[in-house]
């Protein structure tokens, strides 16, 4: 009973207010309309009337109305979130104490208490009960209530029609609330995804840049030491020394080269001795893009000095994973590649007119565009990726034209 007793809820001052409001509202209503109706007694004696004009009912001395228990009936709503079982405990004992002083406000306030405790309360089963319990003694309690109802079981039907609608709206709102509770799950789960994705790229750029840098770079510092060591004595051995740099050299050179190649994802041309490609290729690109007879409009606008290695890079790699991705995700389609810029930034837009997917797009992870805005990041850029309104897909990129 202690469990039943205790609050179910915690609502905001803001629903305690409006659930006071009601219950005085109701409290002087129900005072107003007993006033005007009276009490109606079920063994009253009739006066004589014809058929046309009903007589009130005779009223007996003493038959007073207990005015104090008309308006303390609705008090219990100002607790119908906080305590909705004993609410509406109280609000039905109340009304079944009035009997035939009861009117249509009492029957109004039981089933505005029924719908709380079904709609609020965690004890299911216990409110279903205190419902059916409460909605037969009010058939018969309320069968002389002022004004009088249509039948006896009237006051039966809307208590239980009271239940049955807070029933579906507490359905419906359970199915919602577990909707949202999906979706973010979903997010949460997608977010955690693309957070592994970006610490995976890290992680295994690092330890390549690693395994590279200091295993060559250190060869290339020992070499260099002992060649300026024995430059004058021993010439030969210096230059045997200088041409062991250059190796190693190269050698982390082309290491490098197949790091960024892997950052360029599966199918990447690159060459291990090859210099990394730019601007300047972008048109080999494209017309390789058009060999597979996807049709591609490639507008060129930029600056007249020549831009860092990186930054073109990068620029080379976003027209290359949107078109890709066009060829990919939007068979038969065509696209449209246009590189502008103004004083400080870069900006290269890729769109495609929507299309078929392809079969093998349908492993696809979306690491791609993670790793171009990891990219761009790193030269203070940005990556803007979409669905077109209508059809097809955007890809927008601006990068500094002389990053920091």
């Amino acid at each position: 009973m202690r469990e039943v007793l205790s609050p179910e809820a915690r609502p905001t001052a803001g629903a305690l207010l409006v659930d006071a409001l009601l219950a005085i509202a109701l409290a002087v209503i129900g005072v107003v309309v007993s006033l005007r109706f009276g009490p109606v007694d079920p063994y009253v004696v009739m006066g004589s009337h014809d058929a046309a004009s009903p007589a009130r009912p005779y009223v007996p001395v003493g038959a007073r109305p207990h005015y104090w228990l008309i308006a303390l009936n609705p008090l219990p709503l100002a607790f119908r979130r906080w305590y909705p079982l004993p609410a509406f405990w109280a609000a039905a004992g109340t009304g079944l104490l009035l009997t035939s002083q009861a009117t249509w406000i009492t029957i109004a306030v039981c089933a505005a208490a029924a719908y709380s405790a079904i709609a609020h309360s965690r004890r299911r089963v216990l409110a279903v009960a205190s419902l059916a319990i409460a909605a037969v003694l009010s058939s018969v309690a309320f069968r002389n209530a002022a004004p009088e109802l249509p039948s006896w079981s009237a006051a039966f039907v809307i208590i239980l029609l009271a239940g049955v609608v807070a029933r579906t709206v507490r359905y419906w709102q359970d199915q919602f609330r577990a909707s949202q509770l999906r979706v973010a799950t979903l997010q949460t789960e997608k977010e955690e995804a693309a957070r592994q994705a970006v610490e995976d790229e890290r992680t295994r750029i690092t330890a390549e840049l690693h395994d590279i840098v200091s295993h060559n770079v250190s060869v290339m510092v020992i070499q260099a030491g002992a060649a300026s060591r024995v430059l004058d004595t021993a010439p030969e051995e210096s230059r045997d020394a200088m041409r062991a740099v250059e190796t190693s050299g190269r050698a982390a050179m082309a290491e490098l080269r197949a790091v960024m190649s892997l950052l360029a994802g599966p199918g990447s041309s690159a060459d291990g001795l090859q210099p990394q490609p730019g601007l300047d290729q972008l048109e080999a690109l494209v017309k390789g893009v058009r060999a597979t007879g996807m049709p591609v409009d490639f507008t060129v606008s930029l600056p007249p000095e020549s831009l860092p290695p990186g930054v073109e890079l990068a620029a080379y790699r976003v027209v290359q994973e949107a078109l890709t991705n066009a060829l990919k995700h939007a068979s038969g389609a065509s696209a449209s590649v246009a590189l502008r810029h103004d004083d400080d930034w870069l900006e290269i837009e890729v769109t495609d007119t929507g299309g078929t997917r392809a079969e093998q797009a349908r492993t696809g992870n979306g690491r791609g565009l993670i790793g171009l805005r990891e990219r761009l990041a790193a030269y203070g850029g940005s990556l803007e990726a979409r669905r077109r309104f209508g059809s097809g897909f955007l890809v927008k990129a601006r990068i500094p034209r002389r990053p920091e």
